[in-house]
């Protein structure tokens, strides 16, 4: 169904609106105060609650299960300690070179250039990662430079955060012209959940600055669950992939979100539809505040074999694990333990 409420607002209006107290979200959803329990006040303390009003809008009104609330609705479970589950689940810390820059991988370097997002998903593997003393400042650059032209096995940058589109065309446009000026950078990767939970954000400047880019850039964008990509979204996705700027999609596997081969089904379709390519189904992450959304690596399996079973291949996406240290994210399909 087409949202029209926020069809009109520009993006940096729907950004400077979010939903930050969890009462006003349950009220706004016909939510009782009382399926708040107090631990998930505290929990939005510690990890305030962001989200769109546009992307609550998708949701199901007096559904306490429904899938978008349940990835951005603090939690008291969020509190509880458990082994394995750590503040840096990606050892990001030690692969941490510069103010903002991330190289975990030969070929590729990751910039955080803001650690503001559109949206707090209650999942995230940065949830606790240290921003503000971590961003670049443009006296920063010339050490970054130096770090790339020192380093001439990187060819693709990947923009990162936070997220990156939460920034202005002109701050980007920056960093773009910069990226650009290195021979050895062929690729700009882009990571970012603002298509998804603000499709305003693909505005025409936007569009104009990717394809116009010397660098061939792709979009990653992040859902979960089909129920994220109304008609809007889509529509806005597919004009920018009109473009001849590829966009794949990440997802993670949470429990009571997506844990059914049905929801992972339509969503791969819905994606296709869209003209947007299914790339990653990642397993979570185990970041402190995020157990809840576990899965047994057996029902994951399950999961995926019925996934391979529906899907061509093209749909199929890469069921991986993230593990610090590795030199490459970790394939799991046919391994029965993770």
């Amino acid at each position: 169904m087409i949202n029209y409420l926020y069809q009109e607002k520009n993006w940096q209006s729907q950004l400077s609106d979010l939903i930050t107290d969890p009462l006003e979200l349950l009220e706004i959803l016909q939510l009782s105060p009382e399926q708040l329990l107090s631990g998930a006040i505290l929990a939005s303390e510690q990890f305030k609650l962001r989200v769109p009003r546009a992307f609550v809008a998708r949701m199901q009104k007096s559904n306490p299960f429904d899938p978008l609330l349940l990835q951005v609705l603090p939690h008291h479970l969020e509190l509880e300690e458990h082994a394995g589950f750590v503040t840096d689940p990606l050892g990001e810390e030690a692969a941490n070179q510069l103010p903002g820059v991330l190289h975990k991988y030969k070929s590729r370097f990751l910039l955080t250039l803001t650690g503001a997002c559109a949206v707090h998903c209650r999942y995230c593997f940065r949830r606790h990662f240290p921003y503000q003393e971590n961003l670049p400042k443009n006296e920063d650059w010339l050490n970054i430079k130096n770090y790339l032209e020192n380093n001439p096995d990187i060819n693709e940058v990947i923009l990162s955060g936070g997220d990156p589109l939460t920034l202005s065309n002109r701050k980007l446009a920056l960093w773009l012209e910069r990226l650009a000026s290195l021979k050895q950078i062929k690729i700009l990767r882009i990571h970012s959940r603002v298509p998804v939970v603000i499709p305003n954000r693909i505005d025409e400047e936007l569009v104009s600055l990717l394809k116009n880019s010397r660098l061939r850039v792709i979009l990653v964008i992040h859902s979960n669950h089909p129920d994220e990509l109304d008609d809007v979204t889509c529509a806005q996705l597919t004009h920018l992939a009109q473009q001849n700027i590829l966009i794949l999609n990440q997802a993670v596997l949470l429990k009571g979100v997506n844990d059914s081969a049905q929801t992972l089904i339509d969503l791969s379709h819905r994606l296709f539809d869209a003209q947007i390519m299914p790339y990653y189904l990642h397993v979570l992450d185990k970041v402190k505040g995020a157990q809840h959304f576990d899965l047994e690596s057996d029902q994951i399996n399950q999961l995926y074999n019925e996934v391979l079973a529906s899907l061509p291949g093209y749909l199929v996406p890469k069921l991986v694990r993230e593990i610090a240290g590795e030199k490459n994210k970790t394939p799991l399909y046919g391994v029965s333990t993770f």
